[in-house]
């Protein structure tokens, strides 16, 4: 693990984009290798990605690439890309949620700000369709949380990303349930200290059985289980009548084939935009 975390450090490095960016070759080719990740760079070629998956059966969750904007300027330059996302999704019979990412949208400025900016693109979702709330690093789970709490009051289906490994996290799963916040159950793929999160392995995945059954004692069967772990499918499917399992485009694929063929609905996370880069470079390091 301790090689893995070296390797990806290495890889999300600033300098490494700018290089293969640089040559039309170079960055075509990796393109290419990324499109097993990535919806698309623009939101029309991505839509035909999504029609082609969702029928074949698949549920989509689709994000605009992006993470830590603080000035309001930066923010309202790609509302408007999320405005068109939740627009475009309105095509697909409530087939498709959209994701946003609350460093993306404005959380670093301000609670209120994310607040309002991500009410306005939850407003233009069709009535069948959920805003999922993406999980970042724990210094931003407190806001994320409160925040996610106070759209719910608004009329907003929000649907907000529980991360297992956070020592915190049974706390904020009483509270969003306590608020009828949907809730996505992931491990959890931030460093963090050993205060603030338990270990990959072992300790995160029993934490992450330890969440979903205190989320089921609550008579709730409509989770979301995001993760490729095949174990835990296994162990917490049974448990959950009406679970949703939930992976990324173009990892384990196989996987998310069978589930669906055995009658469990797959929802596939389909980003798109032109910062497409380091995404890429995460999904490949964590195949090695």
């Amino acid at each position: 693990m301790s090689l893995r975390r070296i390797a990806y450090w290495l890889a999300v490095r600033d300098g490494w984009e700018p290089l293969v960016r640089s040559t039309r070759m170079l960055e075509d080719l990796a393109y290419r290798s990324a499109r097993r990740y990535v919806g698309g760079r623009t939101l029309e070629e991505t839509s035909e990605r999504i029609r082609d998956l969702v029928n074949r059966g698949f549920l989509i969750s689709l994000d605009f690439f992006g993470e830590g904007l603080k000035e309001p300027s930066e923010v309202h330059r790609i509302l408007a890309e999320y405005q068109q996302a939740a627009a475009e999704s309105s095509k697909f019979d409530g087939k498709v949620d959209l994701e946003v990412v609350p460093s993306h949208v404005g959380i670093d400025h301000s609670v209120d700000f994310f607040i309002e900016n991500t009410a306005t693109i939850g407003s233009l979702l069709p009535h069948s369709s959920r805003l999922q709330v993406s999980g970042e690093e724990s210094r931003r789970t407190e806001r994320i949380v409160d925040a996610s709490i106070e759209l719910r009051r608004l009329g907003i289906p929000v649907v907000t990303t529980v991360q297992a490994n956070l020592r915190r996290s049974p706390a904020d799963v009483e509270r969003l349930i306590e608020a009828d916040v949907g809730i996505r159950l992931v491990k959890g793929a931030y460093l963090e200290p050993p205060a603030t999160a338990h270990a990959w392995g072992e300790p995160t995945d029993r934490a992450f059985v330890r969440l979903a059954h205190q989320i089921r004692s609550h008579g709730i069967d409509n989770i979301a289980l995001a993760t490729h772990d095949p174990v835990l499918h296994e162990a917490l499917l049974p448990v959950f009548s009406a679970a949703t399992v939930e992976m990324l485009l173009g990892v384990r694929h196989p996987d998310a084939v069978h589930l669906m063929e055995q009658g469990t609905p797959v929802r596939l996370y389909v980003p798109f935009g032109d910062s497409w880069f380091k995404y890429w470079v995460r999904r490949r390091v964590e195949s090695l």
